[in-house]
């Protein structure tokens, strides 16, 4: 969220515009990125709500007509960071319903849903090059994710990410560097 010296003191009504038409059509963009972020579907989902709750509860620092995409997304990143640093200090969980139903099924086929949009983004990305960003650091992963995908600018990664410009370019260019490496090898089998 962003640092500011003045607070506004919103009514409902406008804290209810500013959401409604500034925060929520933003909702699918925030989404892809918490679902790059986790590769899990629920954990985007759960993400994205976290995400929302806190613009909510901390609206009154957002500036009325700035851009509401980039404050969206340093709240999830900076929510993403510490999620994360909680559930590496955590023991590894074990869904044991998943794991009771897969050997309960006997063999029998279990029904497979589809999520087209899981299914549009790995075609249009491709498993390898997924796979090689999953990879990635988080840092380096969430440059390459704001900068190549979602298209923010280098003023508005460094407004996101809390970091100076300079260090955005650095980042990112050692994230492609990064990744070209880790592609390089499956660019040689498939003959570039």
């Amino acid at each position: 969220m962003e640092e500011s010296s003045t607070k506004n003191n919103y009514s409902d009504s406008i804290k209810d515009k500013i959401f409604n038409e500034e925060f929520m059509p933003n909702i699918h963009a925030m989404y892809n990125f918490a679902h790059r972020l986790t590769y899990d579907e629920d954990d985007a989902k759960d993400l994205v709500q976290d995400t929302f709750m806190k613009s909510y509860r901390f609206i009154n620092s957002f500036h009325q007509g700035t851009n509401a995409k980039a404050w969206l997304f340093r709240i999830m990143k900076n929510s993403f960071i510490n999620d994360f640093r909680k559930k590496s200090k955590q023991p590894a969980k074990v869904d044991y319903q998943e794991v009771e139903g897969y050997y309960n099924s006997e063999g029998t086929q279990k029904s497979v849903t589809t999520d087209l949009r899981i299914d549009t983004v790995k075609n249009l990305i491709g498993d390898e090059i997924s796979n090689a960003l999953s990879a990635l650091d988080v840092d380096f992963r969430t440059v390459i994710i704001l900068c190549d995908l979602e298209g923010f600018t280098y003023e508005e990664m460094a407004k996101i990410l809390d970091i100076p410009i300079g260090t955005v370019r650095s980042r990112l260019h050692r994230a492609r560097n990064l990744l070209k490496e880790k592609l390089q090898s499956y660019a040689q089998s498939m003959g570039y």
